[in-house]
């Protein structure tokens, strides 16, 4: 008799909750500052031609970040709104306004920090760094693995660096509560507090991991492109960051299959270890938020399975 194959779900973490993904839907838990919980749902309307896409190996990867970055943002700015807002008012109250205004601040540079990491320093600056040192690295190879260590720094320090934020290090806090709730699902435990509280903060599929693996997968890709001149060798680190993301998706995607192989799941290791920093352990409170949010997910896309299930029979 063969294992009844479990559903497959991810999560995102927002301030102060967390955000579950569905089959038919994505659901927000947060919990306000009188303590009460309020959820926020999008309903999934996959458009026909994204559909066929995602079920491309290599274009599904792209795809499916740009879907989760819009519905994550969308998800994110909730939380946003509603951080300081009690059942009934209309506005926040002036003494709560400060602590509200510090995560919006706190958003803000990060988004504009990200932008500019993404886009630029990670990017760039780790080409123009490991061609200043071409006169101690010149070969093709040595300048390739340059590169990747200077990215694999920024990397390691940008992730730190914002962790030491408040806001940010709530939300590590919140990711690490969604992981554990992922994680205490595929193990076919209870969701409760005790339960989620035993299990891993870290998770094969989480994209913490593919952040990484967009840095290993590079290196091996930009080898088989020239690095001289330096003019050509940045039109291909742009022109090939599509190719680099797709094929990172597909490494996480294996590291995630292969997480029971013995001998094979060290694959994944790399990304789970960088989960450390962009993770911190929740207290049994965001613990609670995840699991609510996670169950309210279950329900309504419960739900809508039914419904779609009655209108096919009709």
């Amino acid at each position: 008799m063969t294992k009844e194959k479990k559903p497959v779900y991810g999560g995102q973490a927002v301030l102060e909750g967390v955000m579950f993904a569905g089959k038919h839907t994505y659901v927000t838990a947060i919990r306000r500052n009188d303590d009460s919980i309020e959820y926020f749902e999008l309903k999934k309307k996959p458009a026909p031609v994204l559909t066929k896409l995602k079920k491309i190996p290599f274009v599904r990867g792209f795809i499916a970040i740009i879907e989760a970055s819009m519905n994550g943002t969308q998800h994110l700015n909730f939380s946003a709104e509603r951080f300081g807002v009690n059942p009934g008012e209309e506005q926040v109250e002036e003494d709560e306004k400060p602590s509200k205004f510090t995560f919006f601040f706190s958003l803000a540079i990060i988004g504009i920090l990200s932008f500019l990491f993404g886009k630029f320093v990670f990017t760039l600056v780790p080409v123009f760094l490991a061609e200043a040192f071409r006169f101690i690295v010149p070969g093709h190879l040595g300048q390739n693995l340059l590169e990747g260590l200077f990215k694999f720094i920024f990397l390691l320090s940008y992730i730190y660096f914002v962790s030491l934020t408040p806001a940010i290090k709530r939300v590590f806090m919140y990711h690490g509560a969604e992981h554990k709730v992922i994680n205490t699902f595929e193990a076919g435990d209870e969701l409760t507090v005790e339960n989620v509280k035993r299990h891993s903060r870290l998770h094969y599929r989480c994209g913490s991991s593919f952040i990484l693996f967009t840095v290993l997968v590079g290196m091996v890709i930009y080898y088989f492109f020239p690095s001289d001149p330096l003019w050509l060798r940045i039109l291909c680190r742009l022109a090939l960051i599509p190719v680099v993301l797709g094929v990172s998706f597909e490494v996480l995607q294996l590291t995630n299959k292969l997480r029971d192989v013995p001998f094979l799941r060290f694959l994944g290791y790399p990304g789970l270890w960088l989960q450390l920093l962009t993770t911190k352990e929740p207290d049994e409170k965001q613990i609670e938020v995840s699991i609510l949010s996670f169950n309210e997910m279950l329900k309504r896309d419960a739900s809508y399975e039914r419904e779609k299930n009655a209108s096919q029979i009709v």
